[in-house]
């Protein structure tokens, strides 16, 4: 079985200054955690970062962490542009970006505020990740398609990773196909463990026939934790969000509240559908709650992971 990896990720900004996150950014790096992920918005009512501009800053504000976008939608940004991004942070990082890509959901707000045309952004993304991978590898790239015309275009510097990774999100039949043709990888997001076991296998097959088999240790699946218990408001108001965005009536099955023991029992029931990698969600509020977090999982969950390193590894910020 492949090693288990754990990442963190925000979906927002929780977190009351820059100096607060980069202490979060500096407990990760400190600590055993494999990478930070952040959530890719436009239009928010909450506080959020620019993902892109997150990454860039992350490959000079960090040395071991790798990071990712879980997920970028392609269709908001223009895929040239995305591409050089995406090769410029690899490059400045030393090779520590973790792209991934989705199409975006159906009730993402920016539709509507930006009054974007969701019809078709499948077949925009799938030109997209196909363009982004031939220049990412160095070619010249000459293509005409529904929503992209190019000719001779390249970009320079290239990836540092070659290939570059190209993890994909979403768990629609579109989503596997597009993983098992174009990706390296699959990410989940609210996914339940019982959600995930029939894309994992139908990802396997699909890739296994398009004969390019993605590897067995790039399943990646996402929960929210915290260290406490289902009655804390926080939790309650976690589990609210987490019904509508999962449309599931037991939200318990998309997060965990309790000791360290309860994270990894769920940890092992996503490792038995094939998943080996995690991006887990602080449910706190403010600085010194996600950073109590974070430290505890750090210190409580991570060494019965990783192994015994993450222990030694810790100091104090």
């Amino acid at each position: 079985m492949p090693k288990m990896r754990i990442g963190l990720g925000l979906a927002n900004l929780p977190f009351s200054s820059a100096r607060a996150f980069w202490r979060f950014v500096d407990l990760c790096e400190d600590g055993d955690v494999d990478s930070f992920w952040q959530t890719d918005r436009l239009v928010s009512p909450l506080p959020q970062l620019e993902v892109m501009s997150t990454m860039a800053a992350l490959a000079g504000g960090s040395s071991r962490l790798k990071f990712g976008m879980n997920v970028t939608v392609v269709p908001f940004r223009d895929t040239l542009v995305l591409a050089r991004e995406c090769a410029t942070i690899d490059y400045l990082s030393g090779g520590r970006l973790l792209p991934a890509f989705g199409v975006g959901t159906d009730n993402a707000p920016e539709w509507q505020a930006l009054g974007w045309d969701k019809s078709g952004r499948g077949t925009r993304t799938d030109e997209a990740l196909d363009i982004m991978a031939r220049l990412w590898r160095g070619e010249r790239v000459t293509y005409t398609g529904a929503h992209h015309r190019y000719t001779d275009v390249a970009i320079a510097p290239l990836p540092v990773q070659q290939p570059l990774p190209l993890w994909i999100g979403g768990r629609s039949a579109a989503a596997v196909r597009r993983t098992a043709e174009l990706g390296t990888g699959w990410l989940g997001g609210v996914e339940s463990p019982e959600q995930v076991a029939p894309v994992v296998q139908s990802i396997r097959t699909a890739s296994a026939a398009a004969g390019r088999p993605i590897d067995e240790d790039h399943y990646g699946a996402a929960f929210g934790f915290r260290f406490g218990d289902w009655d804390e408001p926080i939790v309650q108001a976690t589990a609210r969000v987490l019904t509508r965005l999962a449309k599931t009536s037991d939200p318990r099955r998309h997060a965990v509240a309790g000791d360290a023991d309860a994270m990894l029992a769920r940890v092992e029931e996503f490792r038995a559908v094939g998943v080996t990698k995690f991006v887990l969600r602080p449910i706190a509020h403010g600085d010194d709650d996600v950073l109590e977090q974070t430290r505890r999982l750090i210190a409580e969950v991570l060494p019965r992971v990783h192994g015994e390193r993450t222990a030694q590894s810790e100091r104090p910020l």
